[in-house]
């Protein structure tokens, strides 16, 4: 792949992660908006955005919450709005893609496939809890599946994708999501360049190491040859070290309070904004260009900011 700008990735709040868990977590749509336009201005190309409750901070997938935050971003800044599909894994499929179908954005998150997806060893590590739902929520991940099937993609590939030309973000939590979209680019239902997000280090999909990341990366190069452009996604304390590999090897990061609460080690990150400066501080050391929204556009072949419905 030939060696393009950097595209920084900021993951503003996510699914995972709960309010007792850290002050700094954006909740509500003020809040989201407000570290999301603070994350812009620090250098992300892309905002990638879940909603929560304002009340409790649990995660909605209400397209109303989502556009009490979406124009505000929009107006403030030129970043790609990236939406996810993912929401979270209590969430029906219908409820995960409304969002996305009411605001046509450039992008959506898009997972290759059903996964475990444990979160909850982290109730251990929290004796009192701001709100009565964290608790359940995360030792719920327990006994569950997070689905993502084949007609499942098919689904969000037509009524979000198709009909909206929006492009996507293609999450990979393991080896096997990457021959699942080798899949679909064999079908023809998918359009290149494909970007590629390798997620790695969440309990139930690969392991967050370096040899994983080379793994999934060499066989993405064998599978999708020059049809794809990859990110790296590090959960947790892996975040900074998997990216500027992953940046090191002619790929795009991400970082955000959705993938990691912390700018280092044991210490919390009071924003969205201080984990972008810290990546970007890094690609600065590895003599990397960070790409602006509008070379991420023309990378990944977007349609436009103006072309959204919001």
């Amino acid at each position: 792949m030939a060696r393009n700008k950097v595209i920084v990735t900021c993951a503003v709040t996510g699914s995972i992660h709960t309010p007792t868990m850290s002050d700094h977590l954006p909740v509500t749509p003020d809040e989201i908006a407000e570290q999301s336009i603070a994350a812009a201005e620090a250098g992300a190309a892309i905002l990638h955005l879940h909603a929560r409750d304002p009340k409790d901070g649990r995660p909605t997938p209400d397209p109303d919450v989502f556009m009490q935050f979406l124009p505000r971003i929009k107006q403030a800044t030129d970043a790609v709005v990236n939406i996810t599909t993912g929401g979270s894994q209590n969430m029906t499929l219908d409820q995960r893609i409304a969002a996305a179908k009411a605001a046509e954005p450039e992008m959506c998150s898009l997972n290759m496939g059903s996964i475990n997806f444990g979160l909850f060893p982290v109730a251990d590590k929290f004796d009192t809890w701001k709100h009565d739902w964290e608790r359940d929520y995360l030792e719920g991940s327990r006994g569950m599946i997070f689905q993502n099937t084949f007609a499942d993609i098919e689904r969000v590939l037509a009524e979000v994708g198709e009909a909206h030309d929006t492009r996507f973000e293609f999450e990979c939590y393991d080896v096997g999501h990457i021959h699942t979209l080798a899949h679909f680019l064999d079908r023809g239902l998918v359009r290149t360049p494909l970007f590629v997000q390798f997620v790695l280090g969440v309990l139930g999909g690969i392991g967050a190491d370096i040899e994983n990341l080379m793994h999934m990366k060499q066989t993405a190069d064998r599978l999708l040859g020059d049809a794809y452009t990859f990110s790296v996604l590090g959960a947790g304390r892996m975040q900074m070290r998997l990216a500027s590999m992953g940046a090191m090897l002619g790929g795009n990061v991400r970082v955000g309070l959705e993938d990691s609460l912390y700018i280092s080690r044991g210490k919390l990150a009071t924003s969205n904004a201080e984990q972008v400066t810290k990546i970007r501080r890094i690609l600065d050391e590895l003599s990397l260009e960070t790409a602006t929204p509008a070379e991420a556009r023309s990378m990944l072949g977007l349609k436009g900011g103006d072309r959204v419905a919001f």
